[in-house]
């Protein structure tokens, strides 16, 4: 535990001007973000006697080993700032907000040439535009099935797409008129785009413009006697109306507004919003707050909308630019800095946004409906929830105790090795922390061994992988010491520096940040690989233990007996899920690298000829055999090749003993 006062800057240095500040481990690793109208005011409150402080501020600055600030213009710079160091960061420290439940969206991808109409769930993309969320994919499919009566748009995935425009015959949907069929060229590219775009007006709330151009056209048919039309007219009229009426109007005046609610206490809340565009409730979406900081209400309505906002902003719409933000945001408290939030989010929208606590009449009632989803959506959260923390800190905390660590292991890395019978090995990295895999920490090693030496067998295989990991991380270590920091100097009179950063991306380096248990699979002999690698290497600060599989016992280096931990452990569970992804993070690398490996080709072996231009080849005569019956002259006029390689491409196909269709490797391999 670290003491503040070692890394507090002196009180002239601080500036008192708007700004950003991050706090930093002794790792470099970036562990808090936050912004302030006066940075020499609120970093002063950080440093002041520890009793005075909220248990989790405590714990953030004795985490800490220094700090260091960006001053900027203005208030909304800042805001915007911290949303962006917040997303790049990851900070363990700060308010996490995560979805109660997986939303799903109504897609429009229009930034394609033939825009398609899907359900998507996740991160948004570029050039999309988004509808929702909506509380079950089945609404979203039974709208999208009404309306593509009067808006014919292609649902279909690329493949069957590409398919339909190969065999020139449109799918099911062409033949009932519920898709244009743009894949067999009956609408044009521009005129699908267009319907694609009515589309999406229509589903952003302007209505009325549809129904009015429909009974115009339907007047004009039954004028011109063409009843057939006008009855087909009259139909899709009716659906458009039950479309329209499937959300009801809860707002007269046609408002668009965000209503927020709150429900929680000072560990975590609940948070809800309704999406009302058109006076109508247009998506429902909840999130899960965990306090990891000390925080008011009305601070955590700041960051739900910069968090919100910000990432809709970031994703982009597919140039709807104003429906992430609307004309109103309605929330159960005002942010401190609310002229400042305003501004940022008219600076998003365009236009101006107001955000204000609904006072009477419906907007107030709405809020309430709002605010009783949320305390649902919290007690629904803390049923679920309650049995997976406890068991996270249990299993922590018993693997701590079992080992005898100073502290529980919050990073966690396995690693297994996978090959087939020495060839194409390859190992994994898998990273936990707190309990919670870390996917963005995987990481992969391809085998090298010894040039010259053949395969390696397990335990080499494991002294390779352990050297390189922790090679690289003493690397990125020194690293640091070159990379200035800009924050003051610590009390030898050196500069601070900041964390193992990769100078390409700008980004924490792959291996910067040590683990506090490392478990390898395998027994003693594994075991004694990696502690071999590490004592090599110099690191002892980082516990190691092997998980063997057949009696799932825990090995310790140099320990003649294991660590048997009870069967209903939950710490015991932990390894074995630890040990059970490192090894489907292997298998699937080496089946990926065997699956390569196994593609041969007659081209192979010809001198000055690689998979670029074997590629290139292929695609200019469609197969082997037109290629076998062109000459050296054909062959040289492909881009790329010359005279010398054509030929020797001719003399290699011509010999003999060369299938015409190549035989891969059989099957019957053993993965380890």
């Amino acid at each position: 535990m670290a003491d503040p006062a070692t890394y507090r800057p002196a009180p002239g240095e601080i500036p008192d001007s708007p700004g950003v500040y991050r706090f930093r481990d002794e790792h470099g690793r970036v562990i808090y973000v936050g912004k302030a109208k006066s940075l020499r005011s609120r970093l002063s409150s950080y440093f002041q006697d520890l009793s005075g402080l909220h248990q989790r501020t405590q714990q953030m600055v004795t985490t800490a080993a220094s700090v260091q600030w960006t001053v900027v213009g203005t208030e909304v710079e800042a805001l915007a700032l911290e949303y962006s160091w917040i997303k790049e960061f990851d900070p363990r420290f700060n308010v996490k907000y995560r979805d109660d439940k997986s939303y799903p969206y109504l897609a429009v991808t229009l930034a394609d040439e033939f825009p398609r109409i899907q359900v998507m769930r996740g991160a948004k993309r570029k050039g999309t535009r988004y509808f929702g969320p909506y509380a079950h994919a089945w609404a979203i499919r039974e709208t999208v099935d009404l309306l593509l009566r009067v808006f014919p748009v292609r649902t279909c995935s690329a493949g069957v797409f590409k398919r339909a425009h190969q065999q020139g015959r449109p799918c099911l949907l062409g033949y009932i008129d519920k898709c244009s069929a743009p894949c067999v060229g009956r609408i044009s590219p521009d005129d699908h785009q267009q319907l694609a775009r009515d589309f999406c007006d229509f589903m952003a709330g302007d209505t009325a413009k549809f129904t009015r151009r429909l009974t115009a056209r339907m007047k004009e048919a039954a004028s011109e006697l063409d009843y057939e039309r006008a009855a087909r007219l009259r139909d899709d009229i009716a659906t458009l109306e039950r479309a329209t009426e499937k959300n009801a109007v809860v707002l007269a005046d046609g408002t668009d507004a965000d209503i927020f609610a709150l429900a929680g206490d000072e560990l975590e809340a609940a948070v809800q919003v309704f999406h009302v565009r058109d006076g109508r409730i247009r998506g429902q979406r909840g999130w899960v707050v965990e306090k990891v900081e000390d925080i008011t209400d009305a601070e955590l309505v700041e960051h739900l909308l910069q968090q919100i906002y910000g990432s809709e902003a970031a994703a982009g719409d597919g140039g709807a630019g104003s429906s992430a933000v609307p004309r109103e945001v309605l929330v159960p408290v005002l942010p401190p800095d609310v002229d400042q939030v305003q501004a940022w989010l008219s600076g998003l929208r365009g236009s101006r946004v107001s955000v204000r606590i609904p006072q009477r009449g419906d907007k107030r009632e709405l809020a309430a409906t709002v605010h009783r989803n949320a305390e649902h959506a919290l007690v629904l959260h803390r049923t679920r929830r309650a049995g997976d923390l406890t068991t996270r800190s249990q299993a922590l905390q018993e693997i701590q105790e079992a080992l005898d660590l100073p502290s529980a292991p919050l990073r966690i890395e396995c690693y297994d090795v996978s090959h087939n019978q020495g060839t194409y090995q390859s190992a994994s990295m898998v990273v936990f922390e707190d309990g919670l895999a870390r996917k963005s920490e995987y990481r992969l090693f391809t085998i090298r061994g010894p040039e010259g030496q053949g395969a390696r067998d397990d335990t080499a295989a494991m002294h390779e992988v352990i050297t390189r990991r922790f090679r690289r991380y003493l690397a990125d270590r020194a690293d640091a010491r070159d990379l200035e920091l800009g924050g003051g100097e610590d009390e030898d009179g050196v500069p601070l520096r900041s964390g193992p950063i990769d100078e390409v991306t700008g980004k924490p380096a792959r291996f910067a940040y040590p683990p506090n248990l490392i478990v390898v699979d395998g027994g003693p002999p594994q075991v004694a690989a990696a502690a071999a690698a590490m004592t090599e290497l110099g690191i002892d600060d980082v516990a190691l233990v092997g998980l063997a599989k057949r009696l799932e016992e825990v090995w310790l280096p140099g320990e003649e007996y294991p660590v048997i931990l009870q069967r209903s452990s939950e710490g015991l569970y932990l390894l074995q899920r630890l040990r059970d992804e490192a090894h489907r993070f292997a298998i699937t690398a080496h089946r990926k690298r065997r699956s390569k490996g196994m593609t041969t080709s007659v081209l192979d072996g010809v001198p000055g000829l690689g998979p670029a231009r074997q590629a290139a080849l292929l695609r200019h005569f469609g197969s082997v055999k037109r290629l076998r019956a062109a000459s050296v002259e054909e062959i040289a006029s492909v881009q790329g090749m010359g005279d010398r390689t054509a030929a020797a491409v001719v003399a290699a196909l011509a010999s003999p003993g060369v299938a015409a269709d190549p035989v891969p490797e059989s099957a019957g391999m053993l993965d380890a």
